[in-house]
């Protein structure tokens, strides 16, 4: 098997496919989501192994959502079983790749403490706010900006590399090295992606929140929280369902019966 490079443009409608795979079975697909969510909060309650675990679980859990996705994109139901597909495919691979995520987790959240003495490192670790004076808060900025721009590679090399290992069979190195290159190859495509996904989950509901408030008068008062939680329902099932059409653009063909 090899990678293919596809048009910029078709960056742009993975999300749309997404959406389509959602709506197929918006149901089966809230039920995963909630599941998914339950899963972490209880490892994540759990002092230190918590968080260890749930990190070394992202790749597995990830093989059920794209199993999920392969199905919506067939027109076939969206099981809860199917969040569990990559705890029975080849789970010691799966293993291996979320061990070395945690291990790339931990590398950007180290190196981020170039830029601000470690305090993002410790918001993400004790859940504990640093302070906003202005200095503080630009190193704080500077931090986000440098733990992004080192995850970035990271999420290259796992974008492809959990369905590589599941489902063509790939050790974990090898599944990393192809996801990396396929992405490196294709990134017009993920920077076209990646600037959708930025439109709809940013610049949408502020504009929403903006027209609620202008017909009401102003009156509304309305936290721009209160758009979270429904936009999230909507937006991790359509998220989850777009990785899977760029595997499927990148490395598969449209499963038979499916419209492209």
């Amino acid at each position: 098997m090899s990678a293919r490079e596809v048009p910029a443009a078709r960056g742009v409608r993975w999300l749309a496919e997404g959406w389509r795979m959602f709506r197929a079975a918006p149901l089966g697909w809230l039920a995963l989501v909630f599941a998914y969510w339950m899963v972490m909060t209880v490892l994540s309650l759990v002092p230190y192994v918590g968080v260890v675990a749930a990190s070394v679980l992202v790749p597995a859990f990830s093989v059920g959502f794209m199993a999920a996705s392969r199905a919506a994109s067939r027109g076939q139901p969206v099981e809860l079983a199917m969040l569990f597909a990559g705890f029975r495919e080849r789970l010691p691979a799966q293993i291996v790749l979320g061990a070395a995520y945690f291990a790339s987790l931990a590398l950007v959240i180290g190196g981020s403490a170039l830029a601000d003495d470690g305090m993002l490192a410790r918001w993400l670790l004790t859940g504990q706010r640093p302070p906003e004076p202005d200095a503080e808060g630009d190193a704080l900025l500077g931090a986000f900006a440098l733990a992004a721009a080192l995850y970035t590679p990271v999420m290259a090399m796992f974008w492809f590399a959990p369905l590589l290992a599941a489902w063509h069979g790939m050790p974990p190195v090898k599944s990393l090295f192809y996801s990396f290159f396929a992405s490196l190859m294709n990134w017009r495509a993920f920077l076209a992606y990646g600037a959708t996904v930025g439109v709809v989950l940013f610049l949408l509901p502020s504009l929403l929140l903006l027209v609620l408030v202008l017909v009401s008068g102003g009156t509304l008062r309305l936290q721009p929280m209160a758009l979270v939680l429904p936009l999230a329902l909507i937006m991790l099932p359509t998220l989850f369902a777009s990785f899977y059409a760029s595997y499927r653009d990148v490395f598969g063909t449209a499963p038979a019966g499916e419209a492209g």
